[in-house]
């Protein structure tokens, strides 16, 4: 029996201008800058992190914003849209605030009990707000732009298209450990663990899409949660007799990665819920500063002056309100 995930963990996209980027995903979406810090295979970018109060596995985004980045394109083997968790009732307060943001966006239903509202951040990534008749139990980051009884509670699901849904399904069950939960003509939902938010994959079969893009406003990869480096280390094992090419272990300093392609050419991480975001600054402060990895420290000023300067809304950190980060 394969290792089985207990739901998603993270999705990292590629977006263009840094403070363009934190300005839509935090003042915008509501959520807090959980760590500042580069991309640690490319440091003269960020790596930005963004989730609930303490960058809970299963509530973040993450991206690689790269001034000037040439635009993707949405496609086949890729994840196709982000979905976030927001409660019922909430979607007519987000189309407002949206509209007041000038971001467009439209509703619109899966089923009786599943309604969402889609729109696309400033690099055009596909976005969806997923309101549930299921009550969603995290709870959200105390946001001064998205008041609590509104906001994000994490991650909901993510969309996966492929032009050939079965290998991406027997991935997904036989190797990842989800389920089938519903299916449709073209849409397949699974579900990890307990389902529910942040424990579902959808997966969207069609043939005719053009492949994927891999650039500004697309998903780089999506993470699954793994609760340590041993059971990483299991799985990966698992994966590899099973004829995937898998990456050794990624020490990615709050969480260990592996990463491995898909059938369908979505490329998947599993990560570890440990050691978290708070190893290298205060809870209270996190997202204030730039964090760097023990291996990249000796060239902090050589990577500090590479990077475009950035500014927080003050709703970032608890205790600073009304100030700039």
């Amino acid at each position: 029996m394969p290792a089985q995930t207990s739901g998603l963990h993270h999705v990292t996209a590629i977006g263009g201008a840094p403070q363009r980027n934190i300005d839509f995903y935090i003042t915008g979406l509501g959520l807090r800058l959980v760590k500042r810090t580069v991309n640690f295979d490319s440091p003269g970018t960020y790596h930005l992190y963004y989730g609930d109060e303490a960058g809970s596995p299963g509530s973040l985004m993450t991206f690689f914003p790269w001034p000037g980045v040439h635009q993707g394109r949405i496609g086949a083997g890729q994840s196709t849209t982000t979905a976030f968790s927001v409660p019922a009732g909430s979607l007519g307060w987000w189309k407002q605030h949206f509209a007041d943001l000038g971001v467009d966006s439209a509703t619109t239903s899966l089923s009786s009990d599943e309604e969402r509202l889609s729109l696309r951040d400033p690099d055009g990534l596909q976005l969806d707000l997923v309101s549930s008749s299921i009550t969603d139990p995290r709870a959200p980051w105390d946001s001064e732009s998205v008041p609590a009884e509104f906001a994000v509670r994490g991650q909901h699901s993510s969309v996966l298209t492929v032009n050939d849904p079965v290998g991406t399904a027997r991935t997904l069950t036989e190797d990842l450990g989800l389920h089938l939960v519903s299916e449709t003509e073209d849409r397949l939902r699974f579900a990890a663990g307990p389902g529910g938010a942040g424990h579902l994959v959808d997966v969207i079969a069609d043939p005719s899409a053009d492949p994927g893009l891999s650039a500004g406003g697309t998903v780089h990869h999506i993470a699954f949660r793994v609760p340590d480096r041993d059971t990483q280390s299991l799985w990966r094992e698992q994966l590899v007799d099973r004829g995937y090419s898998v990456t050794e272990i990624l020490d990615r300093d709050y969480f260990t990665s592996i990463y491995f392609r898909e059938p369908g050419g979505v490329l998947f991480e599993i990560a570890t819920d440990t050691p978290g975001f708070d190893i290298d600054e205060p809870l209270l402060e996190l997202g204030r500063s730039l964090q760097l990895p023990p291996w990249l420290q000796p060239n902090r000023e050589q990577i500090e002056a590479s990077l475009v300067p950035i500014e927080l809304p003050s709703e970032n950190n608890p205790g600073t309100r009304g100030m700039r980060g």
